[in-house]
């Protein structure tokens, strides 16, 4: 894949994924119906959502900058986190495939902006971010 192609699927998937954690966010922040519904069938506190919405938020920011890249790591690993906890509490009451679904939907479109990241990241430590220096090179 040539790393110009890398780089635009890299920030497309990447915006979509932000853009549903903000909407996620706003919807803890604000406190919707929803997920309060959810959380009490979970038997988990209210305030839980305040605090995951601030904390999906932290996240959104330290993935969409490009500086720092040991906050990247720390932020794609909250998420990780995050889905697989939601996964296994939904299981665990015996929730049904429509809450199951949702947060491995989620953890593999977040896996797949994480991979396309290393791989840019690997092109421009090798140079070939310049496409008159790539040309038609391909990474195995």
């Amino acid at each position: 894949m040539k790393p110009k192609t890398i780089k635009t699927l890299y920030w497309i998937f990447t915006a979509l994924f932000l853009l549903a954690m903000l909407g996620d966010a706003y919807g803890g922040i604000t406190m919707q119906r929803a997920g309060k519904d959810s959380l009490a069938k979970l038997g988990y506190p209210f305030y839980l959502m305040v605090i995951m919405g601030w904390a999906k938020i932290a996240g959104v920011l330290a993935i969409a900058q490009t500086r720092y890249l040991v906050i990247k790591e720390w932020a794609y690993s909250g998420f990780t986190i995050s889905f697989i906890g939601a996964f296994l509490s939904w299981l665990a009451i015996g929730a049904g495939a429509a809450m199951l679904i949702p947060p491995v939907v989620m953890l593999l479109v977040m896996f797949f902006t994480y991979y396309l990241w290393k791989r840019y990241e690997q092109v421009k430590e090798l140079g070939l971010t310049n496409t008159k220096l790539a040309g038609n090179t391909e990474l195995a």
